[in-house]
């Protein structure tokens, strides 16, 4: 296959949210982009707005869906950006009745299937020394009741990231808390509560490109402490 003469990402869960504004600024930036999400028509009003990108809608949780993206990579990515979550039910329910069959879907979606698609695209991400980039929470590291379901699986993607950093050196691997957000997945994890107060996904994402830009050693990090002010008294 004949290479691609710009940087290739994929990234889940682009429809909107900090997966769209991440896209938005890559592809301003003249990267090639994969995108995915379950969406089908919010996908095609984002991919719109995003010239260079290949939209496929699908469930990541779906091995056909992750096949179809990494065909759709080819043989050369940059970055790889495992954004697409599944919160779980709302209101969030106390682990004493979480539904389990809930649980597990939140398990496939936030744990198995980044998992799946870096076993897909390793030999890729290898051969350009790549990046990747699983999207965490605080709800990994702290105990908020209601969080058992999904924090406790993105202490699971955590926990991958971080062997995998440890077993492929080569590559940079980032598990990432991008810090609270006014996302759809935030209001609904605080339903008929006004949370205009969190940050835009877009006021985050230059954090994400200084992460990427100064490509620090593998290992969890915060968004915050490379924005613009970190460190700053």
């Amino acid at each position: 296959m004949t290479a691609h003469t710009q940087p290739t990402a994929l990234i889940t869960g682009a429809s909107k949210g900090l997966g769209r504004a991440l896209a938005a600024e890559l592809a301003a930036r003249g990267w090639r982009l994969v995108v995915d999400a379950r969406d089908a028509n919010a996908l095609g009003v984002a991919a719109a707005d995003l010239p260079s990108a290949i939209a496929i809608p699908g469930d990541v949780a779906d091995p056909a869906h992750r096949a179809a993206l990494a065909d759709a990579v080819g043989d050369q990515i940059e970055l790889l950006v495992n954004n697409a979550s599944d919160l779980g039910p709302s209101p969030l329910p106390p682990l004493a009745d979480y539904p389990l069959d809930a649980l597990r879907q939140v398990y496939e979606v936030d744990v198995l299937a980044p998992l799946a698609l870096i076993q897909l695209l390793l030999p890729s991400l290898r051969a350009t020394r790549g990046v990747i980039v699983d999207i965490s929470s605080d709800a990994a590291v702290e105990a908020y009741a209601g969080w058992g379901g999904y924090g406790s699986a993105k202490a699971a993607l955590d926990q991958l990231s971080a062997v995998l950093g440890a077993e492929e050196p080569d590559l940079s691997v980032y598990a990432i808390d991008p810090g609270d957000m006014r996302t759809d997945m935030h209001q609904a994890a605080f339903p008929g509560e006004d949370i205009s107060d969190r940050a835009a996904p877009e006021e985050v994402v230059p954090a994400f490109m200084r992460l990427l830009d100064a490509r620090p050693a593998s290992g969890r990090h915060r968004a915050a402490d490379f924005s613009p002010t970190a460190g700053q008294s």
